[in-house]
């Protein structure tokens, strides 16, 4: 069912608003489950958004979530700072290829309230005061004339959520048409998804194996490919999962029509993604 993105700057009251959002979907829409996807919780704030890395890896999670989660029955709620226009797009392309549609949420605040509120939480919650700066320097404002930033619904500090009408834009509103970009293709052949699920996991379990023997640097060869898995650092089974589910949906949006061609683009897809 539809997707609902939470937006604003840390210590907006995103938490706070989905949380009462929640409650209310789940009591007027008793039959349709509510999800929350957030963040990654093995992190700390700090740690997460002093690491370019790491919270690019998070935000590649929080999609993959949304893309797993979504669905025409039930809602996903998004609970993040989404504070990067691409990021949302991004987000609204999910959307698009569900066929389901999407609204933004604001968390409207002004920079020096969102200080005041992040001195109020317990020291173990709090950003640091360069982290807070960086991204409310940092955040681009959805605009609600871009298609995937509407409809959007700005809440300021004491406002109270317009709970009937973000119900009415997501259950009487017809979704965005798919197009070239979003919308899954015939498949190829009657059996593109099964060689698609067999072949990638046939994948991950080499790599698993074989990094046992290898070392940083070194290169996999992979069956059935002709091109090798360079091993940038040792992986986890979650993290070439992750990987595997994302070029998954990739590929049936994109199927090609020779399935021996999936384990070599399975393995370019990988290089490319541990750059």
């Amino acid at each position: 069912m539809p997707l609902i993105l939470m937006c604003g700057f840390p210590s907006s009251g995103k938490t706070k608003r989905t949380q009462e959002l929640k409650q209310y979907l789940s009591e007027n829409e008793p039959n349709r489950v509510v999800h929350l996807v957030t963040e990654d919780v093995d992190l700390s704030k700090n740690e997460l958004y002093a690491d370019p890395q790491k919270e690019k890896i998070s935000r590649g999670n929080m999609k993959s979530s949304v893309q797993r989660l979504l669905n025409k029955e039930d809602f996903v709620i998004l609970d993040s700072l989404n504070y990067i226009k691409g990021y949302r797009y991004e987000l609204f392309c999910v959307s698009k290829s569900c066929q389901t549609p999407h609204c933004v949420i604001l968390c409207d605040i002004s920079p020096e309230n969102a200080e005041r509120f992040n001195k109020s939480r317990p020291e173990s919650e709090q950003y640091d005061d360069k982290i807070l700066e960086g991204l409310i320097q940092r955040f681009e404002p959805p605009v609600s004339t871009n298609r995937w930033d509407s409809p959007l619904f700005t809440v300021q500090i004491d406002d109270t959520l317009p709970f009937q009408l973000i119900l009415d834009s997501l259950l009487k509103r017809k979704p965005p048409p798919p197009n070239v970009s979003t919308q899954c293709q015939p498949l190829s052949s009657t059996n593109f998804l099964y060689e698609l699920d067999k072949r990638t996991q046939e994948i991950v379990t080499e790599i698993m194996s074989s990094q046992k023997l290898s070392i940083i640097g070194d290169s996999i060869s992979i069956p059935g490919a002709t091109d090798k898995i360079i091993l940038t650092k040792n992986l986890t089974i979650g993290e070439l999962q992750r990987y595997r589910r994302q070029f998954i949906t990739y590929s049936k949006m994109h199927p090609v029509d020779d399935s021996n061609k999936i384990s070599n683009m399975f393995v370019q897809y990988l290089n490319k993604s541990l750059q």
